[in-house]
């Protein structure tokens, strides 16, 4: 029998910088990276199942139910907890994929997030985490819930305030794979900054960079484009691994405005920054 849907959001992610400071043996890059969540992203729809089947009803085309994130992160938390119950899963996808945004691991941590409170397993959020880092590097940080600093490969989460702001995010339209992206990466600037060091570049849109940023727009002319594009207007930044380009703003009218311009060319949205995860005080 299935029961009634429960609706969870899964924000998508900006990573206001991105260095890349190391290696690990096992090949992974060391990252210092401030991730912020913005007020746009997908929607998960959750239905507990009393057969033990776990089951994804609006697969993405092109992507096997078993490989879906949303499907590995019920099976895996299903398979730790040793939870009979199951799961009916419905995504309603905004965030593009290979964009940088984050939305998969999203997806993924909202599902742990709520799957943990209807099979009332009440995990604490610290075991959702490592978990989570199971399925991949930034799911971690979704399920903690704040905006962070994060370093190691992305999963040493340290909480950090942000100012208000709104960002104006545009999609090259291109794919970024990123594997490709770090295994093209030569590191030169491998220079930790800090928490201090952090907090004085945030105060800047200018000092901000991202490591992976030269790597992908060799690799995908579209993405300098849109960089070069923006620039017209502040100081753009690519998230993440790329595609997607964002600029910060004080006010939405600023970012609408801006919009307006782009959007005759360009997909895009305008969005507000969080302070928190909106599923914050269920990851608890």
């Amino acid at each position: 029998m299935q029961h009634a849907f429960h609706s969870f959001p899964a924000p998508a992610k900006l990573n206001l910088l991105l260095h890349v400071v190391g290696k690990r043996p096992d090949g992974y890059h060391l990252l210092e990276t401030v991730f912020r969540f913005i007020d746009f992203g997908d929607t998960l729809q959750l239905a507990v199942r009393d057969d033990g089947v776990v089951e994804l009803l609006t697969p993405t085309e092109g992507v096997p139910p078993e490989t879906d994130l949303t499907v590995r992160a019920a099976r895996l938390l299903q398979q730790e907890s040793g939870c009979a119950m199951g799961a009916s899963i419905r995504l309603e996808k905004r965030t593009p994929m290979g964009g940088g945004l984050g939305g998969g691991s999203s997806d993924a941590a909202s599902v742990l997030i709520g799957l943990n409170r209807l099979w009332r397993l009440n995990w604490p959020r610290e075991r959702l985490q490592e978990l989570g880092l199971r399925l991949g590097a930034d799911v971690p940080v979704f399920i903690f819930g704040r905006n962070a600093l994060a370093t190691g490969v992305g999963e040493v989460l340290e909480p950090i305030a942000l100012r208000p702001a709104w960002y104006l995010v545009i999609h090259p339209q291109v794919h970024v794979p990123t594997a490709a992206i770090f295994r093209n990466f030569q590191g030169t600037r491998l220079t930790e900054f800090g928490r201090v060091g952090i907090m004085r570049i945030l105060e800047t849109t200018q000092q901000r960079r991202n490591d992976l940023q030269d790597v992908v727009t060799k690799m995908f002319p579209a993405v300098n484009e849109v960089l070069s594009e923006l620039r017209k207007y502040g100081s753009p930044l690519m998230t993440g691994s790329g595609a997607c380009v964002f600029l910060e703003f004080e006010s939405k009218d600023e970012a609408d405005k801006v919009y307006r311009v782009l959007s005759k060319k360009h997909q895009g949205f305008v969005a507000e920054g969080l302070d928190v995860h909106p599923l914050f005080d269920s990851a608890e």
